[in-house]
Formats: structure tokens, C-alpha cells, sequence
């Protein structure tokens, strides 16, 4: 596709982001076109022959997915076509290039969620499929997973638990910090007073 599209000018976000590459914008358009001739009718549907309605959903596409790699995004483009029949939004994309982006060892974000959800405590106790599962619950607060509901706080879970599992595919070594141990306090005798009043205790229930 040519680098000329559309989608290569981007507008300047209020906070410094990198440069868009050729190959996100070129992914992007490979995209597009995958989608064009998967789901040929759906996608004429939401935008007939209005190029200028595809460049603006274009734009807005590659400022959202703009951290993922071009690779990963059309990956997730690949395994939504072949595992759905429906155009994607882009919350969907956005949802697919996360999980594509992820390590191999990772917890999909729902998965991890749950599994965070479900935790017994003491949390830092306990056997985690991953470190950056209990990370992001403990970051996103147990509190919040426990007592709102999923639709309420999977978002910011996932959100959080991405950041982690970029880290680990930088080649970051994610830790569970175990629960600080007791402090053991000495065994220390009752005094004689104490031991008396203790011995009296028990004859008055007798009496």
C-alpha cells in the first residue's frame, strides 16, 4: 500500500509521543484492506465509497494503536478474521492487539483478572500463573477487584497488566515480593500476681 495514504498525517497529541513509522501507517492500511475484502459487504456498509470517511477512521485507528508494533497489529488483524464473522470495532482491535502482544507465558487480560479476582489471601502467598498477574491487582487494589464488577474494573485491570507484560516482553523479570515473615516474640512466664488471679478465676467456676 503507499505510503502516501491518508493515514500518514497524524495530528500531534498533547503529550510527546514517537514519530509515526512507515510500517505502522503501512500496516494500518494492510488492515483496512484485509477487512475490505473479509467482511466485503459489512465493511461497504459502515463506509460505502466515502474515502474520506475511511481516511478519518484511519487516522483515528493508528493514534489508538500507535504503541503497538506493526507487526502485532496485524497479527491481531489475522486472528480476528479467522475467529469472527463480524467487522471489528475498534475497541475489538484494540482488545486483539493486546492479547497478540503478549509473551507467550502470559495470562490472556481476562484470564488474569479473574485469576486475581479469585485469590485467596494473604495475595503475595500465594502460587500466581504469572508475577504480573498479582502486579496488576495489587496496583489496580484488591479492594476494587473484590467489591466492584467486572465491567467496572477490567478495563483498568487489563490496562495496568499490559503495562506489566510490556515490561516482561522487554526482558524485565517480574517478582511476587513474599509477605513479610511474624516477627516470633519470646515465650515470657506469667507473673506470680497474673497466675494467682488466673488460678482464682478458674476455683470460682467450680464453686
Amino acid at each position: 500500500m503507499s505510503k502516501t495514504s491518508p493515514t500518514a498525517a497524524g495530528h500531534p497529541d498533547s503529550v510527546a509521543q514517537p514519530p509515526l513509522s512507515a510500517e505502522l501507517i503501512d500496516a494500518i492500511n494492510q488492515v483496512f484492506a484485509l477487512f475490505r475484502a473479509n467482511y466485503h459487504n459489512q465493511y461497504y456498509s459502515a463506509f460505502g465509497n466515502d474515502q474520506g470517511s475511511v481516511a478519518i477512521t484511519k487516522k483515528l485507528w493508528l493514534q489508538t494503536l500507535r504503541s503497538f508494533p506493526a507487526e502485532v497489529i496485524c497479527t491481531a488483524a489475522e486472528r480476528i478474521i479467522a475467529e469472527s464473522e463480524y467487522l471489528p470495532t475498534l475497541h475489538k482491535m484494540l482488545d486483539a492487539c493486546r492479547r497478540a502482544g503478549l509473551p507467550g507465558q502470559l495470562p490472556s487480560p481476562l484470564a488474569a483478572y479473574r485469576e486475581a479476582c479469585n485469590a485467596a489471601s494473604p495475595k503475595a502467598a500465594q502460587q500466581w500463573s504469572h508475577a504480573a498477574v498479582y502486579l496488576a491487582g495489587r496496583d489496580c487494589g484488591w479492594y476494587r477487584l473484590a467489591n466492584f464488577s467486572e465491567r467496572q474494573v477490567l478495563p483498568e485491570y487489563s490496562e495496568i497488566y499490559q503495562r506489566y507484560a510490556d515490561r516482561v516482553a522487554a526482558g524485565e523479570t517480574l517478582v511476587v515480593e513474599p509477605p513479610p515473615a511474624l516477627e516470633e516474640s519470646p515465650h515470657r512466664p506469667a507473673s506470680v500476681a497474673t497466675a494467682e488471679h488466673n488460678m482464682a478465676s478458674l476455683k470460682a467456676l467450680f464453686d
